[in-house]
């Protein structure tokens, strides 16, 4: 019998902080409507700044949001971010509390965590999942850089697509997206959001660095890694150098195997993509690369990836 209690007090207990916490994360959560039938979920990231999920902005203008008192307003897109998943919009009437963030950096696998969002009519909604999957930086298949992962262990309801994801204590870890991932949603972490956020507002795009090329992986003969002393055992071969590009204009050509870039080895095209961040646009890198078997250098100047490309 005392088991039986002790049961039902715990369960109570953890019903009653998760509607806190709900509740409190609802706080930030509008509706935000952008496309066609369910609305997606949108979170108050700044003053008059909500972030949604790009994937669920199927359009750019007339875009509402509805507030938590059930209050429609129109908003306007300030930008987009389709490599990470990521727009944001913008209206003066969205005055919300600030949000407190977490850290996924803190979570182990198997750590509840809760999903926030708003129904067709503006009410809230709630879902729970677990951290299926923690860990370090990864690339999305757009080529967006998150800077931690967390990918929880089930789908869920596509009206909870850019709403909030937190931890235990309220704190939001990041934004809920089914765009980056067809087996489970992705939680785009509170970093990233606010790095792209910051551009976005700055910008209404997200600079990409631009060298020309097209390239694939390689591996490299043993003779010419002992003789050149290589650290790795493979490097990115140039298939192709588009004219007038910055590797053109440094001097790239066809069959040039690039094997490190500052003198950091490079192993394949996401090794490359690193070096290629929106912040490094205009600065240059040396390229050490092999050209018909012999070492060689050249100096790069980033230019920025053409927004229709």
């Amino acid at each position: 019998m005392q088991h039986d209690s002790t049961m039902t007090s715990t369960w109570q207990t953890l019903s009653i902080e998760s509607a806190n916490i709900i509740e409190k994360v609802g706080r930030v959560v509008v509706a935000v409507y952008g496309r066609r039938r369910i609305p997606s979920s949108g979170v108050q990231w700044r003053p008059g700044i909500v972030v949604t999920a790009d994937h669920a902005l199927e359009r750019d203008e007339e875009i509402s949001v509805t507030l938590p008192d059930g209050q429609g307003v129109m908003a306007a897109l300030v930008g987009r971010d389709p490599s990470t998943d990521l727009a944001i919009i913008k209206s003066d009437s969205v005055n919300l509390p600030i949000p407190e963030f977490g850290d996924i950096r803190a979570l182990k696998v198997g750590n509840w965590i809760l999903a926030a969002g708003r129904t067709a009519e503006g009410g809230a909604r709630a879902g729970l999942a677990l951290a299926g999957v923690v860990g370090g930086a990864w690339r999305t298949w757009r080529g967006g850089l998150l800077d931690h992962t967390l990918r929880l262990d089930r789908n869920l309801h596509p009206n909870f697509s850019g709403g909030p994801a937190a931890d235990d204590r309220g704190r939001i870890l990041g934004i809920i997206t089914a765009g980056l991932s067809r087996y489970a949603a992705v939680v785009i972490p509170a970093s990233t959001v606010e790095r792209v956020t910051e551009e976005l507002a700055k910008r209404g795009h997200i600079g990409r660095g631009y060298l020309g090329v097209a390239m694939q992986p390689v591996r490299l003969p043993l003779k010419i890694r002992e003789a050149l002393r290589l650290g790795s055992d493979s490097g990115v071969l140039i298939v192709s150098v588009e004219p007038g590009s910055p590797a053109d204009k440094a001097g790239v050509i066809l069959g040039d195997v690039f094997v490190a870039i500052n003198s950091n080895a490079i192993e394949d095209v996401d090794d490359l993509q690193d070096h290629l961040a929106g912040e490094l646009i205009g600065s240059s890198m040396k390229v050490s690369l092999l050209r018909g078997g012999a070492p060689a250098e050249v100096v790069i100047t980033i230019g920025e990836r053409p927004r229709s490309s």
